[in-house]
C-alpha cells in the first residue's frame, strides 16, 4: 500500500491531482487493506490484481493502462472525466459505462469486462488479471 500512497503524493506534487482528491484516494487505499483483510485470501488476492486498458486505433494511437485494483474504483469516475474532455480520447472513452466497471470490481469479476471493436478498425479492450 505504501506504493500506492506515494503514487498518490506524486501525482498531488505533479498538479495532476488536488489535495482533497488526494486525500480521498489515500483514505480509500487504506479502508481496501483493512476491507482485504477483514474478508480473507480471496479478496486480497483480487485486490493484487491490474486493470488492463487497450485502445488501439486504426491512425496507430494506441493507448495502454496498467492499475492496480486498490486504486481503481477511486479514480474511476475522476479519470474517465478527464479522459472525455480530451478531444483526442474523448471518442475512445464516451460508450464506456464506468458503473459497469465498478460493479465488475465489487463482485471480483476477472477477465474481459470490456471488448469494443469500431466499423474502421478501433478497438477498446478492458480486463481484470
Amino acid at each position: 500500500m505504501k506504493e500506492e500512497i506515494t503514487r498518490v503524493l506524486t501525482m498531488i506534487q505533479e498538479g495532476k491531482i488536488d489535495a482533497d482528491t488526494g486525500s480521498e484516494l489515500i483514505q480509500v487505499l487504506k479502508g481496501k487493506e483493512e476491507t482485504g483483510n477483514q474478508f480473507g485470501e480471496k479478496s486480497t488476492k483480487y485486490l493484487d490484481k491490474t486493470l488492463k486498458v487497450r485502445v488501439v486505433s486504426a491512425e496507430n494511437d494506441n493507448v495502454t493502462v496498467n492499475l492496480p485494483i486498490k486504486l481503481v474504483k477511486a479514480v474511476l469516475m475522476a479519470g474517465h472525466g478527464i479522459a472525455a474532455s480530451i478531444p483526442q480520447a474523448e471518442k475512445y472513452v464516451k460508450d464506456i459505462d464506468i458503473s459497469l466497471l465498478i460493479e465488475a470490481i465489487e463482485n471480483e469479476l476477472d477477465g474481459q469486462i470490456v471488448d469494443i471493436k469500431s466499423a474502421n478498425g478501433d478497438t477498446v479492450s478492458v480486463f481484470i488479471e
